[in-house]
């Protein structure tokens, strides 16, 4: 189910995707200094704030996009989120076959990808 064949100890993908992305984070945003990245990076934060549609169901579409987009990284980001916020499997799944609809069968190497992610995130929870 996990991808436990280059964990340490104590370990997941998804602790190790966490760790780096926060790390890069802090590089991009902290130690340079570009306006243009960190304006982008202020826009990307503020188009899943709660608008017409609140937070929740913009991160759902977030995770479809990223699904189509067949972004890995993007896809655990929003995954992360989406279970934060609630989703349930069913839901999530739902959405998740949306994403195969649009993006066609080049994206099933991404659904087992976000599928192997909820299973991760579910097993962390419990």
């Amino acid at each position: 189910m996990s991808d436990t064949s280059h964990d340490a100890p104590g370990t997941s993908r998804l602790d190790r995707f966490e760790a780096y992305r926060a790390r890069m984070n802090r590089r991009i945003l902290e130690e340079k200094d570009h306006l243009g990245i960190k304006r982008f990076f202020a826009l990307d934060g503020a188009a899943y704030r709660d608008g017409a549609l609140d937070a929740r169901t913009k991160e759902l579409l977030g995770l479809v996009a990223s699904l189509v987009l067949r972004c890995n990284d993007c896809i655990d980001y929003h995954l992360l989120q989406c279970v934060e916020a609630g989703w349930t499997d069913e839901e999530l799944d739902d959405a998740m076959n949306v994403g195969l609809i649009v993006g066609g069968s080049i994206v099933i190497p991404h659904l087992r990808h976000a599928v192997e992610t909820v299973d991760l995130l579910r097993a962390r929870a419990s």
